[in-house]
């Protein structure tokens, strides 16, 4: 080990806690998880349960370790995606990899194997069906970084999939389904498409070095751009439906605000050509994201739980 070798070494060793915990932070993408553990509480108050007393379900202990479990089994596969995609983060995010670089990639892959571990004890906490969704989760976020999201219809329908996919454990456990759920499901499916694909325009530079073959790479930008404009033509479907319930209440709003940004992008990535212009759609889609969380409290629950109701009479 050389005298230059060894200084860098120690200069880590000497880095501030807060560094550390600032890069842990940033590699497991802690603000998505924060609007995730939201949404799947928000979902579980407003949407999956509404027939409950809201004391009922915020002390439900199995609900709260299925939202720690998700978040556990979240953090670890940016983890592992991020062990993956170093290289091509490096061009694509240099700022981010430098602060994540804070801590070693020994300490990451421990972090990995712990956060699993604790988001499978959680999820057994809750039943051994829990246990076994979470586990087949956890393999299938290593086999989307490790394979699948380098090839093009794996990777830009594996990302969203995995995305909506801690939403069902919600679902199983409340048994509750309805058009409204569907519906839901459906246009924030469509959402999280709209962003894998600007991800990808964004991201372009780095997967081609580094040999991914996302659909930008396969099919060009002028396909990509069209198929981001179709998918936002499939959004007013489910949005269209939604508007039709009264449940909805004060949420018809958000996707009146929905519509008018869905435009945007749609004109804004027509003529958009640099990386800026895509972090910036890439940002807004975001904002799509968090607030329609956020408007989940704007649901009638009352007119949510007589249609329930109904259905049970009938």
């Amino acid at each position: 080990m050389d005298l230059l070798e060894e200084a860098k070494i120690n200069k880590k060793r000497k880095r501030p806690f807060l560094y550390k915990f600032i890069s842990l932070f940033s590699v497991v993408r802690g603000y998505n998880i924060a609007v995730m553990l939201l949404a799947q509480l928000l979902s579980a108050i407003f949407v999956f349960a509404p027939n409950k007393a809201l004391r009922s379900v915020i002390s439900d202990y199995k609900l709260w370790a299925i939202l720690f479990a998700t978040s556990c089994v979240v953090a670890g596969g940016y983890l592992i995606n991020h062990f993956y995609d170093k290289g091509k983060d490096a061009i694509n995010r240099p700022l981010k990899t430098r602060i994540d670089t804070y801590i070693s990639q020994s300490t990451k892959l421990y972090s990995y194997f712990t956060l699993n571990f604790l988001g499978l004890a959680f999820g057994l906490s809750v039943s051994w069906r829990a246990g076994l969704f979470f586990s087949v989760y956890i393999f299938l976020i290593w086999f989307y970084s490790h394979k699948l999201k380098r090839y093009a219809l794996t990777g830009f329908l594996g990302g969203a999939f995995l995305t909506i996919l801690p939403f069902f454990a919600i679902f199983a456990y409340y048994k509750n389904f309805s058009e409204i759920i569907f519906a839901h499901a459906t246009y924030l499916f469509f959402i999280l498409l709209i962003r894998e694909l600007v991800k990808e325009l964004e991201n372009l530079k780095g997967d081609m070095l580094f040999n991914y073959e996302t659909i930008v790479i396969k099919y060009g930008e002028h396909f990509t751009k069209i198929l981001i404009v179709f998918i936002i033509l499939l959004t007013l479907i489910p949005i269209y439906y939604l508007l039709q319930f009264p449940e909805i209440g004060y949420m018809k709003y958000y996707f009146v605000i929905v519509l008018m940004l869905l435009t945007i992008v749609g004109i804004l990535i027509w003529y958009s050509k640099s990386k800026e212009r895509y972090v910036f759609l890439h940002n807004l889609l975001k904002v799509i994201i968090v607030t329609g969380v956020l408007s989940l409290m704007l649901l009638d629950t009352n007119l949510i739980i007589k249609h329930i109701i109904n259905r049970l009479v009938q």
